[in-house]
């Protein structure tokens, strides 16, 4: 299964949940997509909350299926809460610190800059977007890289750099501190239904 594409605003209403971070997609009509958005009354199923959850977080992150289950399997072989472990694994994705640090004003963004070879871990290369960062690791951008336009914005209007990573905008270089804790992440997503779709 490929990765979607197309636009995310769409998907952002479908799902009630703003992809890009900035909020703007919902702005305007927080409500689905298409001519009956606004009036849209279903109530969704059990398994079609479930559904909606695994969706939005899924797109939030922009990654297959396989992908996304591949996490998932990785995340319940780990000591602890299944679900919670799940998202502190999407969490340590480099693309997704890439992000957080403020490089990239969306994660599609960082995951463009990842693919074409412009961050470094460490001082080496990574253009792998699903690289699992450690605690410790120290992420930059390639010195070329540095004053590429995309970057200089995405650090302009970036004023929020979780705790468990550390940013220096001088050298455009940021530190993934520590693991983060549940609470730190995204409260908008009820991660106990993606256990349970999976668990079907």
């Amino acid at each position: 299964m490929s990765r979607y594409t197309g636009p995310s605003w769409k998907v952002s209403r479908r799902l009630g949940i703003s992809l890009s971070g900035t909020g703007k997609e919902l702005e305007k009509r927080p409500y689905a997509p298409g001519q009956h958005g606004p009036n849209q009354r279903k109530k969704l199923s059990e398994y079609g909350l479930q559904l909606q959850e695994k969706q939005k977080l899924r797109h939030m992150f922009g990654m297959t299926e396989r992908q996304f289950k591949n996490v998932f399997v990785k995340a319940g072989k780990l000591k602890g809460l299944h679900g919670e472990n799940f998202m502190i694994l999407l969490e340590t994705r480099l693309d997704n610190l890439v992000y957080r640090l403020g490089l990239a004003r969306t994660r599609r963004g960082a995951r463009q800059l990842v693919n074409h070879g412009h961050v470094l871990v460490d001082g080496k290369r990574v253009d792998i977007p699903s690289f699992s960062v450690k605690p410790g690791q120290v992420i930059s951008l390639r010195e070329k890289s540095q004053s590429l336009a995309v970057v200089q914005e995405a650090i302009e209007v970036n004023n929020f750099v979780p705790d468990y990573l550390s940013f220096d905008a001088d050298k455009k270089e940021g530190t993934f501190v520590r693991l983060p804790e549940r609470s730190e992440l995204s409260a908008e997503i009820q991660e106990q239904l993606i256990v349970e779709f999976y668990s079907r």
